[in-house]
């Protein structure tokens, strides 16, 4: 019985030796586990640079003759290369406002549309905030505008003699010969100051206040939503220096577009057929309006925060512009491992 006893003493210890080998075993197992984890994640992370950029969406809400075209012609020459979607918002006889209802289709699929992604829309549409449906994560908001009396010139005419783009088009004032100039003369609604009211609202938004022709509180809103809402908004004028910038701020959207802009088949570029410069008269007639100086402060405000953005990331040289390198780094890194 003694030696029975013994023997099973033995077993006992050789068993509890045996669970905690196993349980040491285990727990290097589990540790083994989480540092191969975060390797791998890290490894990841690494070797998948981009893929919060494969999220991001660009909308470019386009206010019509700005160069829209053209620009957006760039976007569609480089998806193919850069692998994103370009997508058109078509809306119903060009509105720029969308019901309600349309407004909360449109962020849903701005948003959950996984397979579109990274997704550049562009249309004729006014700006949208997407805060107000809860979103977490906003779209980037990009736009061009232009000085606004020779976008209301360009209008005129294409309405009336459409582009090189799409010559065989009928436009819908097809016919109509009469200049700009014979049209401000006569005091015509086509060339009547009210028509200059579009880049403002453009920017204000889908707020009832935006589309009052001459409203400051617009004009106010405008204003910031361009600065706080917009990553950048170039000028028709400058559009080589707004592209090249997009193409240092969004690579994964823009590389090669300086180069395609430059050397290019020229293919992105739209001109208006049948265009005549206004005459001093008619555009000192225009510079009258309230509607033009409200227009203009606008875009003498773009340009200013264009050109205040373009001085801290460009420099001319030998009349070549060239991007600047970077121009911060990290120091004292705490805590030292």
């Amino acid at each position: 019985m003694f030696f029975l006893e013994n023997q099973i003493q033995k077993l006992e210890e050789s068993r509890g030796k045996l669970e905690r080998a196993i349980a040491r075993h285990e727990v290097r197992e589990i540790e083994n586990r989480h540092t191969q984890d975060g390797v791998r994640e890290r490894d990841s992370a690494a070797s998948s640079p981009s893929e919060g950029e494969d999220d991001l969406v660009i909308i470019y809400n386009r206010v019509p003759k700005t160069a829209s075209t053209s620009f957006t012609n760039i976007a569609y020459d480089l998806c193919g290369k850069n692998h994103y979607h370009v997508l058109h918002i078509n809306t119903t006889k060009n509105n720029p406002v969308m019901s309600i209802q349309d407004q909360m289709r449109f962020v849903k699929n701005v948003t959950e549309w996984r397979e579109m992604k990274p997704a550049f829309y562009h249309g004729h549409v006014s700006f949208l905030d997407f805060t107000k449906f809860g979103v977490k994560r906003k779209p980037i908001y990009i736009n061009v505008i232009r000085d606004p009396i020779e976008r209301l010139v360009s209008y005129y005419y294409f309405l009336r003699f459409g582009d090189d783009y799409r010559p065989g088009l009928r436009r819908r004032k097809q016919g109509d010969k009469k200049t700009f100039d014979e049209c401000v003369s006569a005091g015509g609604s086509d060339c009547a100051p009210e028509k200059l009211w579009l880049q403002i609202p453009f920017f204000c938004g889908h707020y009832s206040e935006c589309w009052n022709v001459g409203s400051q509180w617009a004009l106010e809103q405008a204003k910031y939503n361009l600065v706080n809402e917009y990553l950048l908004v170039g000028v028709t004028e400058e559009l080589e220096d707004f592209v090249m910038m997009l193409e240092a701020a969004l690579p994964r959207f823009f590389k090669g577009a300086t180069e395609l802009y430059k050397t290019g088949k020229k293919s992105h570029l739209r001109k208006t057929s049948e265009k005549k410069p206004p005459t001093k008269e008619s555009i000192a007639k225009l510079q009258q309006s309230a509607i033009w100086k409200m227009e203009n402060d606008f875009y003498e405000f773009a340009l200013e925060q264009f050109q205040f953005v373009r001085a801290h990331a460009v420099r001319e040289k030998d009349g070549e512009l060239y991007l600047l390198a970077q121009n911060f780094f990290y120091e004292k890194i705490y805590p030292k491992n």
